[in-house]
């Protein structure tokens, strides 16, 4: 199997537990570069919140290319779009009031702007990606004449997983919903997933679904693991993920995870 892109989650996945991205795993994909192979960020965060990572994996050129908003955005790395999908103050409307009634808080995401709802229970979302510029607002202030990228709601673990038990079918097939970290649930158009985007970008890229390598942990992460002719889950990840993983790798992100799976199946010669 030749793999002409590796296509990367970042929390749980190449980042460590410091939010960091090792030596080891660092030296790993540059040597795939050098060979030619395309290393794609895709992950749930807007571009403002990767750029760092960009930066120093040197992927900040025009001919570079991540998946952002979990599929919700395919751009290249100095900006430009090629394809996104959103949703309007109808859907919000619905998650809006689907939070009230479960005592959840909710934040409206707009490229690299937070519009945070006042709620009875604090967002932890502001905690977890610190760079982007939150806004608090009134529900009834936002704004209107603009397409959103996806909703969160970020708060205590077990309180999290109680209320999600909750939400209601018919919200299910409305939205993609689904957790990116144990303490955030991510709200995304209908359609929106990793695999999607990946999908729209091999085809711009001309490359093939099986010359893909894909890795991940979490749910956020399970369609693109499926879908990539390589799906491979960190020792870390969620069973879900490691069901559909062709490969889990025997370390986890703490251990270089991404740096194994990048010599054992795109630098070896075997």
């Amino acid at each position: 199997m030749s793999i002409k892109l590796i296509a990367l989650d970042l929390d749980g996945t190449l980042l460590n537990g410091k939010k960091e991205i090792s030596e080891v795993n660092k030296k790993a994909l540059q040597e795939a570069r050098q060979q030619g192979v395309k290393v794609v960020i895709t992950t749930g965060r807007p571009l403002p919140a990767v750029e760092a990572f960009l930066r120093e994996l040197d992927l900040m050129h025009p001919d570079e290319y991540s998946i952002t908003f979990n599929g919700g955005l395919v751009q290249t790395n100095d900006g430009g779009i090629l394809d996104h999908i959103g949703f309007g103050m109808d859907e919000v409307e619905k998650l809006y009031k689907i939070t009230r009634e479960l005592n959840l808080p909710l934040d409206i995401v707009h490229g690299g702007d937070v519009y945070v709802i006042p709620s009875a229970l604090e967002s932890l979302y502001p905690k977890l990606n610190v760079v982007l510029n939150y806004i608090p607002t009134k529900y009834e202030d936002l704004p209107k004449d603009i397409e959103y990228n996806k909703a969160v709601t970020a708060c205590d673990v077990e309180y999290l997983d109680e209320q999600i038990a909750k939400i209601p079918a018919e919200l299910q097939e409305q939205f993609e919903i689904f957790k990116s970290r144990d303490v955030l649930l991510e709200w995304s158009p209908k359609g929106v997933h990793k695999s999607e985007g990946l999908a729209k970008l091999i085809k711009h890229l001309d490359i093939q679904q099986t010359e893909v390598m894909a890795c991940g942990d979490e749910e956020n992460d399970l369609s693109m693991i499926e879908w990539a002719g390589l799906g491979v889950c960190m020792a870390n990840g969620s069973d879900p993920v490691k069901a559909v993983a062709n490969v889990v790798t025997p370390m986890t992100n703490e251990e270089d995870a991404v740096a194994w799976a990048i010599r054992k199946y795109v630098l070896s010669e075997d």
